[in-house]
This record gives structure tokens, sequence and C-alpha cells, in this order.
């Protein structure tokens, strides 16, 4: 299968180097221009896999064309190359995936063929793209408040489940709920499609209490079957502001016959209380109801390690922006290091999200993670797919017979 890449390189010698490192790979297809206009105009007649871009050239520059490039409708992937600063570069990542790109990687200058081919390598691994989510986001309507809670109320609202895998052992130790929409015309729906509009209605707290109950049901239903799967749930961290939430949560909890101590609220790092006190003494009654508590996305937006330190977290997880390409981006390597070294002097346990390579995991796990979830190991899965999932990890009776008598 042919890749086709695109190179925007405004000096003429690097332009033509970096042509010829692509093009010598075989199966690769090449264009090069000099300047960021040309670039874009190339990008509406062809379908590019891979867009490698300088950051530092005169007129419109690089940060200007990957925003550009952003707003069409299927944008390539994307790979900065540039002679610019790490943290310049790690910031135009950000940007670039804080815009919905997916970034394979950042490259200093002179780039070596070893990094083509890591560029390369990343592109063949990289999940394909699909045409349903971009029409999906395209063709749903705005839902209003009746349509979204008859959705939550007949169940087309539900709850699916992403594994965290232990890098110790291997297996299934955990998951995270994610909310799905079973639409009647459109299939299977990704929380972006709607979650705007539940937010802009008020019906956050319907949301959490409905993934609440679907959790525990699925906790029940896979405890029949010999497995005990803590579930985290997204929490916005506003919601505090209803001082009695924990009280609601844990009565609820208990009527439904959940654990507190299977369950794990993640504080989202997307909204925050008007008052700083509610944001600490929601936490506080959490964690003192027995239930676990996580930051969400820490590293990113509103997190901070001033919360993590303060704040009584069972749990850290570490955004993807950080995880993603910390196998060969020197920067985010040395990040994860200082995060999961204070993460583990704290005591918890360390979530890396968005793992997508096997060179990725071979970091977490030298640098000290305790679990993962990502594509690597798994897409959110419907409870009877993950039940199928628990019983194929499920160590055999000779397994078990051999470890009884080591």
């Amino acid at each position: 299968m042919t890749q086709r890449v695109l190179i925007l390189e405004d000096q003429p010698f690097q332009r033509g180097y970096l042509a010829n490192l692509f093009g010598s790979r075989g199966g690769v297809q090449v264009n090069a221009c000099e300047d960021v206009e040309a670039a874009i105009a190339l990008c509406a007649c062809h379908s590019y896999d891979l867009v490698v871009s300088d950051l530092l050239m005169p007129g419109q520059d690089g940060i200007q064309f990957i925003q550009a490039l952003a707003a069409q409708p299927r944008p390539p992937r994307l790979a900065v190359a540039s002679t610019a600063s790490r943290r310049m570069m790690a910031s135009a990542r950000l940007m670039a995936e804080s815009l919905g790109l997916e970034v394979l990687g950042v490259v200093s200058k002179p780039v070596a063929a070893a990094d083509v081919e890591v560029l390369l390598e990343a592109l063949a691994q990289a999940r394909p793209s699909t045409d349903a989510a971009p029409a999906q986001a395209a063709v749903l309507p705005e839902p209003d408040a009746r349509q979204l809670r008859q959705a939550m109320v007949d169940g087309s609202l539900t709850a699916w489940f992403q594994p965290k895998k232990s890098l110790q052992s291997g297996r299934v130790v955990a998951a995270e709920a994610l909310v799905r929409w079973r639409h009647p015309q459109l299939g299977t729906l990704t929380a972006g499609s709607f979650l705007p509009a539940i937010c802009r209605h008020g019906l956050e707290g319907e949301l959490l209490r409905m993934m609440l109950e679907a959790s525990i049901k699925a906790q029940a239903r896979w405890r029949r079957q010999g497995f005990r799967v803590p579930v985290s749930i997204n929490l916005p961290p506003h919601l505090l502001e209803q001082s009695d939430l924990p009280d609601e949560l844990l009565a609820m909890t208990l009527a439904l016959g959940g654990t507190p101590g299977e369950l794990c609220f993640e504080l989202m790092e997307n909204s925050t209380t008007r008052h700083v006190s509610d944001f600490y003494a929601g936490a506080c009654r959490l964690r003192m109801k027995g239930f676990g508590l996580a930051q969400d996305d820490f590293g990113q937006g509103l997190s901070s390690v001033h919360n993590l330190v303060n704040t009584p977290f069972t749990e850290v997880k570490i955004d993807r922006a950080l995880v993603s390409g910390c196998a060969r981006d020197p920067a985010l390597h040395l990040t994860l290091a200082t995060i999961i070294a204070l993460a583990n002097q704290l005591g918890l346990v360390i979530v890396a999200e968005g793992v997508e390579s096997d060179a990725d995991l071979a970091v977490l796990r030298q640098l000290g993670c305790s679990q993962v979830q990502g594509f690597l190991i798994s897409q959110a899965l419907p409870p009877e797919e993950f039940t199928c999932l628990l019983d194929d990890e499920a160590p055999r009776a000779d397994e078990a017979a051999q470890a009884a008598l080591r």
C-alpha cells in the first residue's frame, strides 16, 4: 500500500534532502513545497497520509500552517521537523493535538534516516482513520434535553468499558466507564458527538448517576463470573458544588449492591467549582465515603501539581498528550519520569492514557507506571464484550495449578 507524504520546507536543500529520505523508502510517494499556501492547496486536492512541516519559515509560519491544516475536513497525520527548541516543538505538538490532529512525532534537524524510519513505522502502526466519526458529527442534529433524557431512560445512552492493564501482571485489573449512544439512525456514537449537548442542557448530574448505576450492574455481572473489576467514572468537578453529592452517591451505590472501594471518580480537568472550597470539600467527602478518587488528564488544562499533592487522590491519570511519542521525544520522557516518580512517592496508582505504540508502552514500564489504557490495549467495549475479554485473560486450570506449586 502506497503512503503519500507531503513535505513543507522553505529551504531548497533541506526540502530536497527530506524528499530523498522519504522517497527512497519503498511504497512512499512524496510531494514537497516551499510555502504554506502551496501546502494547503495540495492538501485540498490530494489525500495525504502524513505531512512533515517545518516551523520557522518566512511569511506564514508552521504554526499557522498547522492551524489551517486542522480546519480541513479530514486532515492528514502530522510530523514536525525543525531547528526550533525542544520546548517550542513540544508546544507546537500540544497545539496541534488540541486541534484534533494526530501528531506522529517531532524531529530536530538535521533529520536522520533513522528518524524517517521511526515516523514511517509510526504511520504504519497508526490505527486506520475512519470516515464514520466525521460523518456522524456532521449529520447528528443537536439533541434537546427531552431526547437526551429519553435516551438515558430507554438504555440508548449506555456505559461501555475500556480496560486498564497492569504493567506488572499484564492482565486487565480495572476499567473506565465511557458513555456511548446507540442511536436508532446513526449507529453507535462516541461521547464527542453528544456530550457538549448534555453539558449545555445541564444533564451532567443525570449522566453521572446513569453511569454509576450501569457500572455497578456490570460489576455484579462480572462478579458472578468470578471477576472483581474496579471501575472509574468521570465526574465534572463543578458538580461538587452540590454539597450532598457524596452522600447521594454513597446511598445510590449501597442501594444497588455496589462497593465504594471498587468505584473511583475521575475529577475531570475541563471544569472547576466556583469556590475552591467546594472542590476540596467534595474530594475529601468522596474519599471519606470510601470511593477512590483520580486526577484525570494530569498534565493538561486545569490539573496541577498543587492539586495532586493537596487533594486526597488515590490515582493519577497521565494525559495522552504526555504519553504519545514519549519513546522518541526526550522532553516527554523527562516529564513522564518526573510525574511518575512524584506519583509513586505519593503512593498513587498511576494510569497512562492513550497508549498506542509498543515503544511508548516499554518506556512507561521502565519508568514505573502502574497501569495503561489506550487503543494498543483495547478500545472501549460493551459490557458483554468486556466480559469475554476477562474470560480470555482468566488463567487456565493448568496455569493455576503450576502457580500453586511455586
